[in-house]
């Protein structure tokens, strides 16, 4: 995996999935230069929503992992509230979750297992081989998880980062348990829309789009032809619920290319001829050359 360059964003406020100790904040640190004040938030919600409403200056959430696929809240928000954000740049951080507890434990002990839904799933193996016999419960974050099982008087374990077992004084019973060792997460830099740039050429671009027809055969196929057609590569494409009724889909996708590019905004619009919405989400340097 390429190393990632550091955003030069000295001074600013950032908003991340918090408390302190997620991968999240771990994104953040490994992508920013000292000096940003770092802001949790409660939820990946909130967080993208404290870009929207101003209350940050950027903000890191994580939007697609290697093992899981895309983190649905964060594609929701940006298509469907947060309208005044805008996606800057991406970084990819590998994801090692650790066995964390209050004290030293046998696994046979542990009735309780801890974690955010997204690491429960990541390490579905371990679970289910090594600690099938615990309940488990879910937590806003894997840090806010590392802290339940810190003061608790089960014998609970938690999944979350060894910077969260090391910040709230906890150990680390088992290291890298997920399913797969490359196991990574897409996290992207959010902006306020006014302020975010684009790559002068190259890089990606993400977008939306929904409607127009989207229950009639073909209709897919023709907008992605917008594509096809100049030859613009499309790297990820998914859909998601609307959110109104059975049936009605938006569709995401990633492609080579920024926004501005000639053939990407000839694709760009003939494909808003063939929809009832599109949004670009941000045109931005991929994270094999992250911004500088």
């Amino acid at each position: 995996m390429a190393p990632q360059r550091k955003l030069r964003l000295g001074g600013v406020r950032v908003g991340y999935l918090g408390p302190a100790g997620t991968y999240s904040e771990e994104a953040l640190r490994a992508s920013a230069p000292e000096g940003v004040e770092e802001v949790p938030y409660p939820t990946i919600y909130e967080t993208v929503m404290s870009v929207q409403e101003g209350e940050v200056d950027r903000a890191v959430v994580p939007i697609e992992n290697a093992l899981e696929g895309a983190v649905s809240v964060t594609l929701d928000t940006l298509a469907l509230e947060a309208g005044g954000v805008r996606i800057v740049a991406e970084v990819i951080h590998p994801i090692h979750h650790c066995v964390v507890a209050a004290r030293e434990l046998d696994l046979a002990e542990v009735t309780h297992v801890v974690s955010h839904p997204q690491a429960t799933a990541q390490c579905r193996r371990f679970l289910r081989e090594r600690l099938g016999g615990a309940e488990r419960f879910v937590a806003a974050s894997t840090a806010d998880a590392v802290l339940s099982v810190r003061d608790s008087a089960e014998p609970a374990v938690a999944l979350g980062s060894r910077l969260a077992a090391e910040l709230y004084g906890c150990r680390v019973l088992v290291a890298n348990v997920e399913d797969h060792p490359d196991n990574a997460t897409r996290f992207v830099w959010l902006a306020p829309a006014g302020e975010a740039g684009e790559p002068a050429s190259g890089g990606k671009t993400s977008l939306v789009f929904w409607g127009g027809g989207d229950q009639s055969p073909g209709w897919l196929v023709a907008a992605l032809r917008q594509f096809s057609d100049r030859g613009v590569n499309l790297t990820r494409i998914e859909s998601r619920p609307r959110r109104t009724s059975l049936g009605h889909y938006m569709f995401f996708a990633d492609l080579e290319g920024g926004a501005a590019d000639p053939l990407v905004a000839e694709a760009l619009a003939g494909l808003r001829g063939q929809v009832e919405e599109l949004r670009v989400l941000g045109s931005y340097t991929n994270a094999s050359g992250a911004p500088g």
